[in-house]
């Protein structure tokens, strides 16, 4: 197993603003490394769901472990949850713009939603830091401030008050997203949504 079980089960779950928990080093550095080296080709920024990618090797054995019983029966008893018959559905990021990061609950058709950051072990840059927030508003009223460096996991159940967002950033920024969902009709159409997107971007790079 490449994950760190354990070290997300011995972390505390922080119920304000809303709950959530910060893992860091939560994936074991070669299966990190050996993840990032087959990380799939993105056409540009945004969000892209895996029948746009190709999805393969020691990628592909990550998103398996995340989506594996182990990690679900974890989240379920850290949250109080039954997750028994949601299913999951994930996205893969490459790429940040100026104009991402703004502050959102994420969707109500979302239960809980994962984020493993995948760039190099260290962030340098003062945007898209994530930030925790404790209202929609101000990205400066904040609880905690997450560094994308590359094993960082941050996993929080969706709420109306789940606000999050991070300062303006323009480059290379990996993170793959994974959620628990309501049922297979929002996976079938966020799916189609951000495929639409994806192929859009593959054909008008410069646009988007």
């Amino acid at each position: 197993m490449g994950l760190n079980i354990a070290k997300f089960q011995g972390e505390p779950l922080k119920t304000a603003p809303f709950e959530y928990l910060v893992v860091n080093d939560f994936v074991e550095k070669q299966t990190l490394d050996a993840a990032r080296a087959r990380y799939p080709k993105v056409p540009g920024p945004g969000s892209h769901p895996s029948p746009q990618l190709k999805i393969e090797g020691a990628f592909s054995d990550l998103i398996d472990e995340l989506r594996g019983p182990e990690f679900q029966a974890a989240v379920e008893k850290k949250f109080g949850i039954d997750l028994t018959n949601r299913p999951t559905m994930y996205t893969v990021r490459g790429y940040c713009r100026e104009r991402d990061g703004k502050i959102h609950t994420d969707s109500k058709t979302k239960i809980i939603t994962v984020l493993l950051y995948m760039n190099e072990d260290n962030w340098d840059n003062s945007g898209g830091r994530l930030r925790i927030l404790n209202n929609g508003t101000d990205l400066e009223d904040y609880v905690a401030e997450v560094e994308p460096r590359g094993g960082t996991l941050i996993v929080f159940k969706r709420s109306d008050n789940s606000w999050h967002g991070h300062h303006p950033y323009a480059g290379q920024r990996r993170a793959i997203q994974l959620n628990w969902v309501l049922d297979q009709a929002v996976v079938d159409h966020e799916q189609n949504r951000h495929g639409l997107s994806s192929w859009l971007k593959k054909l008008f790079p410069s646009k988007m």
